[in-house]
């Protein structure tokens, strides 16, 4: 099993990926299926036109309507995500809240007439429970008048603290696989490599930013450095000229077979 410390170690930085991609999930339910290339990362650079309001501030996915999602698989993630973490919440908050119901930390449940603290979206739930598997807020608190509060929160139990750490973990594996940002590696398909036609294949890791290698080996003439396996490799800072490279060879291929 999981040792405690790994678990908050874990959980945390879970719900923090989370955090980190909701915005991208947002983007993705009003967007078709993207293709493997190029990497949805890429997205800002290449659709400088995008829509520049703040997702992450809309109204959260099991409280709004969405007539016409573009990519059914983002919107399951995201409300499956969302959910699963709102009743971790609730659960725990169930087992460790002591906050008076005027503490802005705590975490409110929902009622038939009020959505709670859900109406402030995953990001306020992602947040309150990465408080609890951190053991915050804890202790008791010294009050203005000098006299002590007694502790907002009490810690998580063991076997709440790994159910916390198993959700936080599935709710971020769920969200970089639909974005396509887990580790895996895959090929370009009909996107041959611009300088030797070789096959082209696309690294990504939840870690790391993706990069692209080119399966020819030494004899590619493309104009970037190699990899430890004499692989022509376009690291992320490269991708954008790749990508430029990739459009052009495109127009060259048309206009001769247009010819």
């Amino acid at each position: 099993m999981t040792s405690p410390q790994t678990a908050r170690r874990e959980g945390a930085a879970a719900l923090r990926t989370v955090r980190e991609q909701w915005g991208q999930l947002l983007l993705a339910i009003e967007t078709p299926p993207a293709e493997p290339w190029p990497p949805r990362q890429l997205s800002h650079l290449l659709r400088p036109e995008a829509d520049d309001e703040p997702l992450v501030e809309r109204a959260p996915l099991v409280l709004r309507e969405h007539p016409a999602p573009l990519n059914l698989a983002a919107l399951d993630a995201g409300i499956t995500v969302e959910r699963q973490l709102f009743d971790l919440a609730d659960t725990l908050a169930a087992a460790v809240q002591r906050a008076p119901l005027d503490d802005a930390r705590r975490w409110n449940y929902r009622s038939p007439t009020d959505p709670g603290s859900r109406v402030h979206g995953l990001h306020w739930a992602a947040v309150w429970v990465e408080g609890r598997l951190l053991g915050e807020d804890t202790k008791p608190e010294q009050q203005l008048d000098g006299t002590l509060m007694s502790a907002p929160f009490l810690p998580l139990p063991e076997h709440l603290l790994h159910e916390a750490h198993r959700v936080s973990c599935a709710a971020e594996g769920r969200v970089l696989r639909v974005l396509g940002l887990d580790a895996r590696t895959m090929p370009i398909p009909e996107r041959p490599c611009p300088w030797c036609a070789g096959e082209l294949l696309l690294h990504t890791d939840p870690m790391q930013p993706p990069s692209v290698t080119c399966s020819t080996g030494p004899s590619c003439t493309a104009p970037i450095p190699y990899d430890t396996h004499g692989r022509r490799t376009w690291e992320w800072h490269a991708l954008p000229a790749l990508v430029a490279a990739l459009d052009a060879s495109e127009q060259r291929a048309g206009a001769t077979q247009a010819a």
